[in-house]
C-alpha cells in the first residue's frame, strides 16, 4: 500500500495561518491594484489640487502608486511569518511604502529631493544599563518622510525638534488599552453613536475639569468643527454626526477591536491631537532601529523579559500591521470622496 507523507513544513504552516487570519489587511486596498482605476484616482486629485498636467502625471504615477502598495503588502506578509526579532524592521519598511503611496496622491513629484527619502527622526543615545523602552524618546528632524507627511497630508508644519517618549505615543493608540501595562489607568472614553448624536458620559467633565460649555468649545477647537452639546442626566450628546473621522489632527481615535470611536483623556499629552499614522511611524521607527542596532538589549529582552517592555512591544507589533493598513485605506477612500480632508 502506498504511504503518504502528512508532515507539514513549519514555514508553510505559518504562511497558511497568515492567510487564514490576516487576509483582510489589504482587502480594502484591492481596488487600487488596477492601473486604470489608480490612474483615474490620481487624475481626479491632481485636478482638484490644481496640479499642472494632471492627466500626464496620473499616467506617470499610477504604476509607482501600485508598486508602493504591492511592496507594502509583501513586507507585511513576510513580517507576519518572520521571527519576532526582525518583525519591527519588516513592518516599518512596509508602513513606509504605504505612506509613500499616500504622498504620491497629493504630490505627483514625490520625492522631489533625496532629503525626503530620509526617515526624519533620530533616537537618543541609549544607556547599556537600566534602559527602558517606554522611557525612550525620539526627536523629529527638519527634513525627511515624517515632516513631509505631516505637512502635505495633515497640514502640520511645527514638528521639527519635537520629542516624544514611547509611553506617550503608545497611550494614544486605543487598541493598546486592552491588557497593557501602558494603559494601567483609563486613557479613553467611548463615544456611543445614537440617532441623536454621539453620547459621552457626563463624568467626562470631571475628568477634563471643565463646564459643559467650556468642554464643547475646547473640543471644537481641537477637531476644527463647530459642535453643539446637549446635556441630560447621564450623558452629553454631541452633534453633528460627521464630527468623527479616522485620521487627522484630533483627540478622537477609532478602536478597530471594539469598532468604536474613542476620545482621548490625555489632554495634557504632546500627542493629544497627533494623527495616529504619525504615532505608529515614530514607534515603528524606534523599534526598527533597536532591532537593527541594539542587538544585545533586543536579544536579552526576549530571553529575560525583565519588565513591561516585552508585553508592550509584542502587543504593539500585533496591532500595528492591521491598524496602519486600516488607517491608510480609510484615508485613501475618504480622500477619494473629498477634495481636502484635513486642512
Amino acid at each position: 500500500m502506498e504511504k503518504f507523507d502528512f508532515s507539514i513544513n513549519l514555514k508553510n504552516l505559518k504562511e497558511l495561518l497568515f492567510l487564514l487570519i490576516n487576509t483582510g489587511y489589504f482587502d480594502s486596498l484591492l481596488p487600487f491594484f488596477s492601473a486604470s482605476s489608480s490612474q483615474l484616482f490620481l487624475r481626479k486629485h491632481y485636478t482638484q489640487l490644481h496640479i499642472p498636467n494632471a492627466e500626464q502625471k496620473s499616467y506617470e504615477n499610477c504604476y509607482p502608486f501600485i508598486y508602493y502598495l504591492e511592496h507594502a503588502k509583501t513586507y507585511y506578509e513576510q513580517a507576519s511569518i518572520a521571527p519576532l526579532s526582525i518583525q519591527p524592521t519588516l513592518t516599518f519598511y512596509g508602513f513606509v511604502q504605504l505612506l509613500k503611496a499616500c504622498l504620491l496622491t497629493v504630490d505627483p513629484n514625490y520625492p522631489e529631493s533625496t532629503s525626503l527619502l530620509a526617515h526624519g527622526v533620530t533616537t537618543r543615545k541609549r544607556k547599556k544599563q537600566q534602559y527602558e523602552f517606554l522611557k525612550d524618546e525620539v526627536k523629529v528632524q527638519k527634513n525627511g518622510l515624517i515632516t513631509c507627511l505631516a505637512e502635505k497630508i495633515f497640514n502640520i508644519k511645527q514638528l521639527e525638534g519635537e520629542k516624544f517618549t514611547m509611553e506617550t505615543l503608545l497611550k494614544e493608540i486605543p487598541e493598546m488599552q486592552m491588557n497593557s501595562p501602558v494603559h494601567s489607568s483609563k486613557q479613553f472614553e467611548t463615544l456611543t453613536l445614537t440617532h441623536q448624536g454621539f453620547l459621552l458620559p457626563s463624568s467626562i467633565l470631571d475628568h477634563y475639569q471643565m463646564t459643559s460649555s467650556r468642554f464643547v468649545e475646547f473640543l471644537s477647537s481641537k477637531i476644527k468643527l463647530t459642535l453643539s452639546l446637549e446635556e441630560n442626566k447621564k450623558d452629553l450628546i454631541i452633534t453633528p454626526k460627521d464630527v468623527l473621522y479616522y485620521n487627522g489632527k484630533s483627540p478622537i481615535r477609532y478602536n478597530t477591536y471594539s469598532s468604536n470611536f474613542m476620545l482621548s483623556l490625555n489632554k495634557q499629552s504632546p500627542c493629544y491631537v497627533l494623527p495616529e499614522l504619525l504615532l505608529h511611524y515614530l514607534i515603528l521607527y524606534n523599534l526598527s532601529m533597536i532591532a537593527r542596532y541594539e542587538t544585545e538589549w533586543w536579544s536579552e529582552l526576549f530571553k529575560t523579559m525583565p519588565n513591561d517592555d516585552y508585553p508592550t512591544i509584542i502587543q504593539f507589533l500585533k496591532i500595528t500591521p492591521s491598524k496602519t493598513t486600516f488607517l491608510v485605506s480609510k484615508w485613501l477612500n475618504e480622500f477619494n470622496k473629498k477634495d481636502q480632508l484635513f486642512s
